[in-house]
């Protein structure tokens, strides 16, 4: 993960937050059992996990460390409630509140039960995110249409390099032409294939 001795960008998250919350509506209930990008995931875990870690890095900016923040999300899949619908929206703009404080960013903090520096999580944050929104939208049949300065902060911090591990949740990037539109490139560096349907 790209988060050492480089310049990163520091975008907000609410421009990524709002775009999640926007494709809400546009899910249609026989939708919840089709495919994501995510091979593990069906739009129904898709939603459940970005219910969770909602939960869990609006948590991890206020400190407030507990069973939100300790939880791998690899421990199990994670189940939708019925009130998906109404439960996101909210938990989405109390994660960009909490990190629009500027002790969010200091100090240590933890998610996924890694403890980690605040600045890093903020990162992880908006790029679960851009990446998650993304593929929610191609899930479900729908635009999607990133900020650049969210897509620059993922793309940054999803780009190899030599001296800082490669972290198992993200698959080897997919290559993709060096002019490539950018959120391609960022989708790419997550291990994904941009132009990615479901049923392909």
């Amino acid at each position: 993960m790209n988060t050492e001795n480089q310049a990163m960008p520091m975008a907000d998250l609410g421009p990524a937050a709002r775009q999640v919350a926007a494709l809400l509506d546009g899910i249609e209930e026989k939708q919840l059992t089709g495919p994501t990008p995510c091979p593990d995931y069906a739009v129904r875990e898709l939603l459940a996990h970005l219910v969770g870690l909602s939960r869990a890095f609006r948590d991890a900016a206020r400190k407030d460390l507990g069973p939100t923040t300790d939880s791998s999300p690899a421990a199990a899949l994670p189940v939708l409630g019925d009130d998906w619908r109404k439960a996101l929206p909210p938990l989405l703009d109390e994660l960009v509140t909490a990190w629009r404080d500027p002790a969010a960013r200091q100090g240590m903090t933890r998610a996924g039960g890694v403890d980690l520096p605040g600045e890093v999580a903020a990162m992880v944050a908006l790029n679960e995110l851009v990446v998650h929104g993304w593929d929610l939208a191609r899930s479900t049949g729908q635009a999607y249409e990133a900020d650049e300065a969210s897509l620059q902060v993922s793309l940054a911090m999803l780009t190899p390099r030599d001296d800082v591990p490669r972290p198992d949740v993200f698959g080897q990037p997919v290559p993709v032409p060096a002019d490539a539109p950018l959120v391609d490139r960022a989708i790419a560096m997550s291990g994904r294939h941009p132009d990615w349907q479901p049923g392909r």
